[in-house]
């Protein structure tokens, strides 16, 4: 990953989670084109936007002429059945589940060797929250994606999904109750998530493909019983 001449797509790499990825590909040398809503010095559009996605994986080809790695990190919205409009829901899905389709088909061609995707969903493809169906639709929509992905391009690329559990994106040193819930003692930062992104894209992944691998400190792991070590619940 040391080559100067790999590139890097990142979906929404312009603050947060996208960010810490980007700028680990940095690190390692690697071209890193990032799309985001976000104003700044990178692409700036809605990958929700067919004619945008076209526009943006053009740009990468005139820039680069071809990508080694692709992460599709972009953050879908999050409404609950209340209120979430059809409107809304489509919109989720466009920029969680089609987006990433899409653009991986823009690119398709010009997949370097040993090419590698990472689509990152999140710990609530396997459970909710009250009122969180468009985000979770959507992450459980690329989580699926995932494993279709990596049997459609065998040969091509590989493919891999993250499921971030909670992940401070603020800086914040998140202590007391939010910190000791986890089994691992603490928080999420999004270098947890970067880390292993480098590592999906990296030779040592070499075998694996259409994995989702959840990153959450056990929190999706812990069993709670009402009245058991400490936990309430409140009707």
């Amino acid at each position: 990953m040391k080559n100067r001449k790999k590139t890097a797509v990142v979906t929404g790499g312009a603050q947060g989670i996208g960010k810490a990825i980007a700028d680990a590909f940095r690190a390692q040398g690697v071209t890193v084109h990032v799309i985001d809503k976000k104003p700044g010095d990178w692409f700036v559009g809605d990958i929700s936007d067919k004619e945008t996605l076209e526009r943006f994986a053009s740009y990468v080809v005139e820039q680069s002429g071809h990508v080694d790695f692709l992460v599709n990190n972009a953050l879908p919205l999050m409404k609950g059945i209340d209120e979430c409009s059809y409107e809304d829901f489509q919109y989720a899905l466009s920029v969680g589940v089609t987006a990433p389709f899409y653009l991986t088909k823009l690119l398709m061609p010009y997949f370097a060797d040993g090419a590698s995707i990472v689509n990152i969903s999140s710990s609530r493809d396997r459970m909710s929250q009250p009122q969180t169906e468009s985000y979770t639709a959507a992450k459980g929509g690329i989580a699926a994606l995932t494993h279709a992905l990596s049997v459609s391009l065998a040969g091509k690329a590989r493919v891999n999904s993250i499921s971030p559990g909670w992940i401070d994106t603020t800086g914040s040193d998140i202590t007391g109750p939010d910190a000791s819930q986890q089994p691992a003692g603490r928080v999420g930062k999004p270098e947890d998530i970067a880390e292993m992104v480098m590592f999906l894209c990296s030779d040592k992944a070499g075998f694996i493909t259409g994995e989702n691998i959840c990153i959450d400190g056990g929190m999706t792991r812990l069993m709670i019983y009402h009245g058991d070590h400490g936990w309430t619940y409140k009707e």
